[in-house]
């Protein structure tokens, strides 16, 4: 009796939270958190940036490299530069639909991060082994993402202290539930008579 008496508590309760919630309109997004709409017009020009890096990578001659006396691990980021460009574009495209899943974000700004790693490798060896020219061009493009590239990074922190924020609110708010129903006073157990019938 106990039991149902504190879970039936703690249901009221929350369908209590529930019901103020449902009559207050949801805010578009928590203050200082770009909006869904702005934040996916910089997440599909990421992805169009690695859409545009494709065919500069395709234009990099690695096997030449190595003819020259280049390491063939230059060839081995090539392949990887192509990979990350190719899921980038692809991950972009589909976080500019849902930008608020942290999860993605992050997984997103770690391949931007890990191509443009790449690509100064890549810059360096086309400078040695391709000309100055090739070399050139590759890092301009590269260095189109830098805007885009800041600003997914500070909507990712911010996201993430949002996050953060709200995780408090939900443990503060079941902690002062807990208190409600443990403060409930129990019920007497049943007596029996003692006598049978």
């Amino acid at each position: 009796m106990h039991r149902a008496l504190r879970g039936w508590t703690l249901l009221v309760f929350i369908a209590g939270l529930y019901g103020q919630d449902a009559q207050a309109p949801p805010p578009a997004s928590p203050p200082g958190l770009e909006t869904d709409w702005d934040i996916g017009v910089v997440l599909r020009e990421i992805g169009a940036h690695a859409g545009r890096l494709l065919p500069a990578l395709d234009r990099v001659d690695a096997q030449a490299w190595v003819a020259k006396g280049a390491s063939d691990t230059y060839g081995v980021q090539l392949e990887s530069a192509k990979q990350q460009a190719k899921a980038m574009e692809a991950g972009a495209d589909e976080l500019a639909r849902n930008p608020e899943k942290l999860s993605q974000s992050l997984e997103l700004f770690f391949r931007i991060q890990g191509l443009d790693t790449i690509l100064a490798s890549l810059e360096e060896g086309m400078r040695k082994y391709q000309g100055p020219t090739d070399a050139a061009a590759l890092a301009s493009l590269a260095a189109e993402n830098g805007k885009n590239r800041e600003r997914f990074r500070g909507y990712i922190e911010t996201l993430a202290a949002e996050r953060e924020k709200q995780f408090e609110v939900m443990d503060r708010e079941a902690q002062r539930c807990r208190g409600m129903v443990a403060a409930q006073p129990s019920a007497a157990p049943a007596r029996s008579s003692g006598r049978k019938k």
